[in-house]
C-alpha cells in the first residue's frame, strides 16, 4: 500500500510539473546578471531580455548580483528552484575561466545548468594609453617583451574577462608584464586614459567609445574579422599575432533540472529576440557579434561551455593565478 501511495505521489508530481510547464510563465522571470549594472553582460541581458519579455508575455526583471568575478550571482542562480522563474546570464569568465580560478567553486559549469542559448559575443581589443611607445601590434609586443615587469597591464579583477584575456595574451607573447587589478572595468579604463597604467585587453563594448574619442590607442581586435564598430582596427591575424583569438560570449542558463518544455520556451524567445532587426542592430552597434545558429541552441551552448573550460583551465593554471 505504501509503495502504491509513493508511486501515486510521484505521478502527481510529474503531472503537476507538466501542467506548470504548459502554462509557463504566469509571473515575472528574474534574470540574474552576476556583474554591476552598465557592463557588457548587463547591457546585453537588458537588450535581449526586453524582447524576450514580449514573446513570453511576462517581464524579465534583471537583478544584478555582483561579486567574486561573477561567481556569486551564478552560484545563487544555480541553487535556485528549477522552475524557469530564475535564469542567469553567464559568460566566458563564469562558465569558462572560473573552475581554474576558484578552487572552492560551488558549481560545475558543465553539469549544474540547463543551457538556454548564447545571446551575443563581445570581442577583445588590445588597447593602450595614448602615449604608449608603439603604433602597431608588433611594436607593442616587442616593447612588452623587452620591458617585462616594468610595463603595467590593467584588468578588472581576477576572474574578469580582461584578466583572463590579458593572462592569455601574456602567455601567447611569452612575456610577464605587471598585472594591475581594479574593482571593475571603469576604474581600470580611467587609469588607462590618465596614463597611470600602460595597456590592457578588454571587451569592445567597454573600450570602443574611448577609442573612437581618441582617449586610448587600439592595436588589434582578437577575432577572425574586423568589427563594423571599429573598421580601422586590424585583426590580430592581420597584425601578426594569429595565435591570439579571444571573443568572450554571454549566454543564458537555467538551473539544472529545469523542465525541457520550459527550456524550449525560453530558447524560442531568445531566438525571436536575436532575429529581431532592432535587437540585432542594438547589439551590432555596440560592437557585439551575433551567435551562430548552433551557438543559439542548448546543445551548442553546452558544447561551448565544455570547450571553454578545457581551453582556459591550462592557460590560467600555468599562470599560477587563483582568486582564493
Amino acid at each position: 500500500m505504501k509503495k502504491v501511495t509513493l508511486a501515486l505521489a510521484a505521478l502527481a508530481g510529474i503531472v503537476a510539473t507538466g501542467a506548470q510547464a504548459q502554462t509557463y510563465p504566469t509571473r515575472p522571470i528574474t534574470m540574474i546578471v552576476p556583474f554591476a549594472a552598465g557592463g557588457p553582460t548587463d547591457v546585453i541581458a537588458r537588450i535581449v531580455g526586453e524582447h524576450m519579455s514580449r514573446t513570453l508575455g511576462q517581464q524579465i526583471v534583471v537583478e544584478n548580483v555582483a561579486g567574486a568575478g561573477g561567481t556569486t550571482g551564478i552560484t545563487r542562480g544555480a541553487q535556485s528552484q528549477p522552475d524557469g522563474y530564475t535564469i542567469m546570464m553567464g559568460h566566458m569568465g563564469t562558465h569558462g575561466a572560473a573552475p581554474a580560478l576558484y578552487p572552492k567553486l560551488k558549481y560545475d559549469p558543465t553539469r549544474d545548468f540547463a543551457p538556454i542559448g548564447m545571446a551575443g559575443g563581445t570581442p577583445i581589443v588590445i588597447v593602450a594609453k595614448k602615449d604608449f611607445p608603439a603604433n602597431d601590434l608588433k611594436t607593442l609586443v616587442d616593447h612588452v617583451k623587452a620591458s617585462g615587469e616594468k610595463v603595467n597591464m590593467a584588468h578588472a579583477g581576477v576572474g574578469s574577462v580582461s584578466h583572463a584575456s590579458g593572462t592569455f595574451f601574456s602567455s601567447v607573447i611569452k612575456a610577464k608584464p605587471t598585472m594591475v587589478a581594479y574593482r571593475g572595468t571603469g576604474p581600470a579604463l580611467n587609469d588607462l586614459m590618465a596614463g597611470t597604467v600602460d595597456f590592457m585587453t578588454d571587451q569592445i563594448v567597454n573600450v570602443a567609445p574611448q577609442i573612437q574619442g581618441g582617449n586610448i590607442k587600439a592595436f588589434a581586435i582578437a577575432t577572425p574579422e574586423r568589427s563594423p564598430a571599429l573598421p580601422d582596427v586590424p585583426t590580430t591575424k592581420e597584425a601578426g599575432l594569429e595565435g591570439y583569438q579571444v571573443s568572450p560570449w554571454n549566454a543564458i542558463f537555467a538551473p539544472k533540472g529545469t523542465p525541457p518544455e520550459i527550456v524550449k520556451k525560453l530558447n524560442d524567445a531568445l531566438l525571436k529576440a536575436l532575429d529581431d532587426e532592432n535587437t540585432k542592430k542594438r547589439l551590432l552597434d555596440l560592437g557585439g557579434v551575433l551567435p551562430t545558429a548552433s551557438e543559439r541552441t542548448p546543445e551548442g551552448l553546452q558544447k561551448l561551455v565544455e570547450s571553454e573550460v578545457a581551453r582556459w583551465t591550462p592557460v590560467l593554471k600555468a599562470a599560477g593565478v587563483t582568486a582564493e
